[in-house]
């Protein structure tokens, strides 16, 4: 069998312990004679695998009792309006930071609904880092403060939160998984699965008790999160496989040791690699300094000619999806957790090879 490297944004690689299993257990799902993708989600069986999800990730990102945790579809982008339809019930006001494409996305999203105020944006300098948060400038009203909490596209994170009275509504489609987090600083979490989760088609949105129930009654039963909170997700048929998929990779990172286990791999394997583009002479990081992600890697040669030649040679030789977003241009490791440090290892070897016969 082989298998390629795949540094794809998403959908992205999962880990093989998981892929094997769900093969293993393709036609036959531990002696119920049928797959996963056939069974009701109202039967005992699937009821075992969609709590069972819960559980693992409930226990793996140690979840207060007071969330809920909600299994949707639509991708994060439809959290984009969900997010507001659901809790602008005061002064209808998001604050934001605008710290990449999917921030700004948010922000638009918002204002359909309501008043959304930009209290920094790094778009300056190409969002190749995090703006300083002046919390004078923050809403003393608003209903909630909105931050993409890794920026897949530009590469970079934040590290640290804002002392804010409103709720903290975080978007951590690329980086929920790879690194620990107090989701009690959050009102709202939420993530498309298909970076660091599971395949495309699942949502997981964390969400606080409090926080739901104050819809407005225009706001359509589906794109309520009592509506899925009362259901415990299956008020309409879930993403069954996805969900399925998801507490396969959930039991992978647990057998790992759990989140600072997966940690400390991630920041070996960042590390590799930006110690390499900062003393090549060929290639550039596009951030530097304590901003940069530990997920999403973008790089430069200064060429488009040579980045071109790159990407398509990295490509014959195993290395895939390494073209950067075409608003940054040049290439893109996005090096999430099922990434081995092996595969960054032997990409750095490929880099160096290529820099010794384009000189």
């Amino acid at each position: 069998m082989y298998r390629v490297y795949n540094f794809s944004a998403g959908p992205s690689v999962l880990p093989e312990a998981a892929l094997a299993k769900a093969a293993e257990q393709m036609l036959d799902y531990e002696g119920t004679g049928m797959s996963v993708m056939e069974m009701s989600h109202r039967s005992k069986d699937y009821e075992e695998i969609i709590f069972g999800a819960e559980a693992l990730l409930r226990k793996l990102m140690n979840i207060p009792d007071n969330y809920k945790v909600l299994f949707l579809q639509g991708g994060a982008s439809s959290q984009f309006a969900m997010v507001p339809m659901n809790l602008f019930v005061g002064s209808k006001k998001m604050d934001t930071a605008l710290t990449g494409e999917w921030a700004k996305k948010a922000a638009s999203e918002a204002k359909r609904f309501g008043t959304v105020n930009i209290v920094a944006s790094s778009e300056d300098k190409t969002f190749s880092y995090i703006p300083k948060l002046d919390e004078s400038k923050f809403s003393p009203d608003a209903d909630y403060f909105h931050i993409t909490s890794n920026n897949t596209i530009y590469g970079t994170r934040y590290r640290e939160l804002p002392k804010t009275a409103a709720p903290i509504v975080a978007d951590m489609s690329s980086m929920i998984l790879s690194e620990p987090v107090d989701v009690s600083r959050y009102g709202v979490i939420y993530a498309g699965a298909q970076k660091n989760m599971g395949p495309a088609g699942l949502t997981v949105v964390i969400i606080r008790e409090d926080l739901i129930g104050k819809a407005p009654e225009s706001v359509p039963a589906m794109f309520n999160y009592k509506t899925h909170a009362d259901n415990d997700s299956m008020y309409n048929t879930p993403p069954t496989y996805a969900i399925y998929i998801c507490k396969l990779v959930l039991e992978w990172l647990r057998d790992l040791g759990g989140i600072p286990a997966i940690e400390q791999i991630n920041i070996d394997k960042a590390q590799v690699l930006y110690d390499h583009l900062d003393n090549s002479s060929m290639f550039n990081a596009t951030v530097t300094g304590r901003d940069r992600s530990l997920m999403n890697i973008p790089f430069v040669t200064g060429s488009g000619e040579l980045d071109a030649k790159f990407v398509k040679e990295a490509k014959s030789a195993g290395f895939v999806n390494l073209k950067g977003h075409r608003s940054v241009g040049g290439m893109r490791a996005s090096i999430y957790n099922a990434m081995p440090k092996l595969g960054v290892v032997k990409l750095v070897e490929f880099m160096k090879k290529f820099e010794t016969e384009n000189k």
